[in-house]
């Protein structure tokens, strides 16, 4: 068994800590990006986009993220195709996200008065000019202290990449507590590491909350 001091472990986790916050960065703006298209397609008024994207949100909501990183990271490999454990990771928790955050999105637009839309349509300006210059102005004031909440949870699933191998905080945890022998030293310097990147975001969340709510 390899000796290792605590700042050996905690250099380990280290290197996991960064590649959780990377892999979380990913997929909250490639979340972001896809979910500002999913929206788009759940306001429109044609009846086909407005199908898919609900069935994307239902798909995503209702099934478990593992079970989602099982589809792309397996079946991908069954087309013939090899994908490597961080793009497999990365593509399903921006899907995953995705649905997420169009959902909060959209409840963020609807809070806007009907009459907004009323009077943008009286000027004659198009469905995307009336969401561009009226509608998502007022609705991301609604929006950022939510979506900076869900963001923790985003932090949060980037743990269940560990199953498909992608080495972050928790796979990294885990090889150093089966080597160590050390497992609650381990996994309490882990979950510090958790609580360092979700803790400053929860707080983010509730201050542009109440900063918001107090300024309308």
């Amino acid at each position: 068994m390899m000796d290792f001091t605590l700042w050996d472990i905690v250099r380990n986790l280290g290197t996991g800590l960064y590649w959780t916050f990377v892999l979380s960065l990913a997929a909250f703006a490639g979340g972001g990006l896809a979910g500002l298209l999913v929206l788009w397609a759940r306001l429109s008024p044609l009846r086909t986009p407005r199908t898919l994207a609900r069935l994307h949100i239902e798909l995503f909501q209702g099934t478990p993220l593992l079970m989602q990183l099982f589809l792309v990271f397996f079946g991908v490999s069954l087309l013939g195709l090899e994908i490597p454990a961080w793009l497999a990771a990365g593509v399903a928790l921006t899907l995953f996200t995705s649905a997420y955050l169009a959902e909060i999105w959209r409840g963020c637009v609807e809070a806007i008065p009907h009459g907004q839309w009323e009077a943008s349509e009286s000027l004659a300006l198009t469905r995307f000019e009336q969401l561009r210059h009226v509608i998502l102005p007022q609705a991301l004031r609604i929006a950022v202290a939510p979506t900076v909440g869900f963001s923790v949870q985003v932090v949060k699933g980037t743990a269940v990449t560990s199953i498909i191998g992608f080495t972050e905080l928790t796979k990294i945890g885990g090889m150093l507590a089966n080597a160590t022998y050390q497992p609650f030293t381990v996994y309490g310097l882990a979950a510090l590491g958790y609580f360092l990147l979700c803790y400053p975001l929860s707080l983010a969340a509730r201050w542009l909350e109440r900063r918001l709510h107090a300024a309308a």
